[in-house]
């Protein structure tokens, strides 16, 4: 049984291979892929599925499943015509072996062709309307074009966009609808690029070294030797996670004492997809210091250390803050003042957006101004960032629209993992808020 697994699972890292090798904007199907490799429809499919998962292959309406190019990470913030069609809803007229290009720049013609021209360019895409004569000149000079209104295009066109391989896409929505659905799409995607993920510190590292579970504890000695390090993943036959072991683990054991009895088992993982943060959290809320990361199946990719997210931490604190989030917006109108005394204190108003629908202040608005605000009374003191353990809230009394707050963070308790941190909020004189938050630093 265990060989039919094994002889299963090397077929399917077989095509994955061979769709790997296909030319960008082969088509692909199950009956081919199981054909060309000899394999069951259902091994096909899996496979297939996966490579889309990893973002070897796309499907397309009408068009099928295709070979396209994976694109990096650091490409995020830019779009390819294909997603655009998805933010619009829109149909795609012409010029379909376009739709993986990337997309440079969006220009809105709403002037005359002479005006407009300045500003086409390869690489941009025309939002406009039924004007044949610009969707012709636009692709002439190597821009997508994008029609608004629910507008097609003539067949002149279409053969010219399906020749220079460049996108018209339809949309129903008006230009204004258009505009405001590619911006919101563009700024999630900036705040998803400040999002470091595990698969982003990955890309440099060798393989790990590992023990199997019949290793003995004279191998774990030998591998120490070598490689400076004292704690290594354990992993069975087909590379999977089933254990970790450190130095503790094997202290006074026999050397000849084999590492399944000895290792930590079933140990915490994380996959590329993990965000760095999450990985920090889950390493100091355990106590590890190392962390293995493993793909779908649990077989073993790398391992990241404390030291590695350390780092990565370090380098997302430098980012640009370009996309806001819900966070970034409700405290970004508060003013840090420091009071004679060297004491912090935030002030600001509460705005519309931060009422109830009784139109009070939120309490969820409320609860994050005050733990953000102690995150930063924390800074102050202790260089680094922190994971919320406990928030306990006195009371929360109502505060009206446009009411002028103070938010008065003060740290009770402060060591190198722990910071604990008493918040007052006051409107004018009268105390309105009052809570008490634990966090674990991520040292």
């Amino acid at each position: 049984m265990d060989e039919m697994l094994q002889e299963s699972a090397t077929k399917h890292e077989q095509i994955l291979k061979y769709i790997e090798t296909l030319k960008i904007g082969t088509k692909i199907s199950v009956r081919k892929i199981a054909k060309e490799m000899e394999v069951s429809d259902g091994t096909a499919y899996r496979a297939i599925k996966e490579a889309e998962n990893q973002g070897l292959v796309s499907t397309r309406e009408r068009i099928g499943t295709v070979r396209v190019e994976k694109k990096a990470r650091t490409n995020i913030d830019k779009l390819t015509f294909a997603e655009v069609v998805n933010i619009v809803d829109g149909q795609v007229v012409g010029g379909a072996e376009g739709l993986e290009k990337t997309l440079h720049k969006f220009v809105i013609g709403a002037m005359e062709l002479e005006a407009m021209a300045r500003y086409i360019e390869p690489g941009s895409l025309l939002i406009v309307g039924n004007r044949y004569q610009v969707h012709r000149y636009a692709l002439e000079h190597g821009s997508a074009v994008l029609i608004t209104g629910g507008f097609a295009t003539n067949e002149d066109v279409k053969r010219l966009a399906d020749e220079r391989g460049l996108p018209i896409i339809s949309t129903s929505y008006d230009t204004f609808t258009v505009a405001s659905l590619i911006n919101r799409a563009i700024t999630d995607r900036l705040i998803k690029k400040k999002i470091t993920l595990v698969e982003d510190i990955l890309s440099s590292q060798l393989p790990p070294r590992t023990l199997k579970g019949s290793s003995t504890v004279a191998d774990w000695e030998k591998l120490v030797e070598e490689t400076g390090h004292s704690r290594f993943a354990v992993v069975d036959e087909w590379n999977r996670v089933i254990g970790m072991i450190a130095s503790k683990d094997v202290l006074g054991a026999p050397k000849e004492q084999t590492m399944d009895k000895l290792m930590t088992r079933n140990p915490l993982t994380a996959v590329p997809q993990t965000s760095v943060t999450s990985a920090a959290h889950m390493m100091v809320w355990e106590g590890i210091e190392l962390l293995p990361v493993v793909d779908g199946k649990g077989k073993l990719l790398s391992v990241i250390s404390r030291q590695d997210v350390l780092k990565a931490l370090q380098v997302i604190q430098k980012q640009p803050q370009i996309g806001e989030t819900f966070e970034d917006l409700i405290v970004v109108g508060f003013e840090e003042v420091r009071e004679e005394n060297g004491q912090l204190s935030y002030r600001g108003v509460i705005t519309p957006q931060m009422t109830s629908r009784l139109g009070t202040v939120s309490e969820g608005v409320l609860t994050t101004l005050m733990t953000q605000c102690a995150y930063r009374s924390l800074k102050t003191q202790k260089k680094g960032d922190f994971v919320l353990e406990s928030f306990s809230a006195y009371f929360l009394r109502p505060l009206q629209l446009e009411s002028q707050i103070e938010i008065r963070p003060k740290a009770i308790e402060l060591s190198r993992k722990y910071g604990k941190v008493d918040v007052e909020i006051y409107h004018g004189a009268n105390l309105v808020c009052k809570a008490m938050l634990a966090a674990q630093a991520i040292d």
